[in-house]
């Protein structure tokens, strides 16, 4: 199983980024997908959230800024970014869960920047 992020970047406050995650080794229609952040010196956080029937969920802080968005033909998920701020800076994670049936699985993390 390998889940691949990327998109991260440096960007100015106010930008935008779409980050991207390759799934693979899993059956990616069945999974539940999700974005996480883990800023310096904090814990990781849940930011977003796509069910496999394509329900989403978001953490206040991004609501209404931030996007999720799933390709099950290309085994994708997307986070797209708008309106960003210092305090989104932080490393983002994707992680695709199971559920009873399946596994918990975790990408490497994409590193977003964003400059004041």
């Amino acid at each position: 199983v390998q889940l691949q992020a990327s998109g991260g970047g440096l960007v100015q406050a106010g930008g935008s980024l779409r980050l991207s995650c390759a799934a693979s080794g899993i059956i990616f229609r069945l999974y539940a997908m999700s974005w996480y952040r883990q800023a310096p010196g904090k814990q990781r956080e849940w930011v977003a959230r796509i069910s496999s029937s394509g329900s989403t969920m978001y953490v206040d802080a991004v609501k209404g800024r931030f996007t999720i968005s799933r390709d099950n033909a290309k085994n994708m998920v997307y986070l797209q970014m708008n309106s960003l701020t210092p305090e989104d800076t932080a490393v983002y994670y994707c992680n695709g869960n199971g559920g009873f049936t399946g596994g918990d699985y975790w990408g490497q993390g994409t590193l977003v920047t964003v400059s004041s």
